[in-house]
């Protein structure tokens, strides 16, 4: 089915939304994968991330403040986020703004993860390098022992970010390869524009 600007609901994340769910019906792997780029002093940098949420108009990812990306957020506060569903011929595209999530609310996803995740970050200085793998290892083995049964801390350097789009552009594959490609442009006063662009 053709993207139609008539057609198009005026908010972007409800065109998200449903490309989302089509994905998740359509069985894509892991439909909130998606591919996070930054900017810092080392140049760009792009990695796979999982989608947390959509709150209040921003998509919400977690990671470590001192990994990579956490170092070009601090100090660009930019990104741009890209999914690809092939099952349903459909790519999306952000460009935002980002900003951190309150502790509160770092805390409160921590706490859904899993016991090894949440070990896992209590023992990796993400991106740092590391003598072997047993490094890591026996670091998560002695921070099960200090957390028999309990939920492990949020670490210090861990937590979520929200980005906010700029714009997003929504690609859906034809067979004469003639794409559609719709970009929603944030306006002054929250307000959405619609373009066409060429595939």
């Amino acid at each position: 089915m053709a993207l139609v600007e008539s057609e198009a609901p005026r908010d972007p994340l409800t065109l998200f939304c449903r490309w989302y769910r089509e994905a998740q019906d359509a069985g894509a792997p892991q439909p909130d994968a998606m591919t996070l780029a930054t900017c810092g002093e080392e140049g760009p940098s792009a990695r796979m991330v999982l989608l947390k949420g959509i709150e209040d108009g921003a998509f919400l990812f977690y990671t470590n403040y001192g990994s990579r990306k956490g170092r070009d957020l601090a100090a660009y506060k930019s990104a741009a986020l890209v999914f690809y569903w092939s099952v349903t011929h459909h790519q999306v595209r952000v460009s935002g703004t980002v900003r951190r999530l309150s502790r509160k609310m770092s805390q409160a996803y921590f706490a859904t993860r899993p016991r090894g995740a949440q070990l896992s970050a209590l023992a990796s200085r993400q991106s740092r390098v590391v003598k072997s793998r047993d490094v890591l290892e026996r670091a998560a083995l002695e921070l099960a022992k200090k957390y028999p049964a309990e939920a492990a801390p949020l670490p210090p350097d861990w937590g979520g970010y929200a980005v906010r789009p700029r714009w997003i552009e929504f690609w859906e594959s034809r067979e004469d390869r003639l794409h559609d490609r719709l970009r929603y442009v944030r306006k002054a006063g929250g307000r959405w524009a619609i373009e066409r662009l060429a595939p």
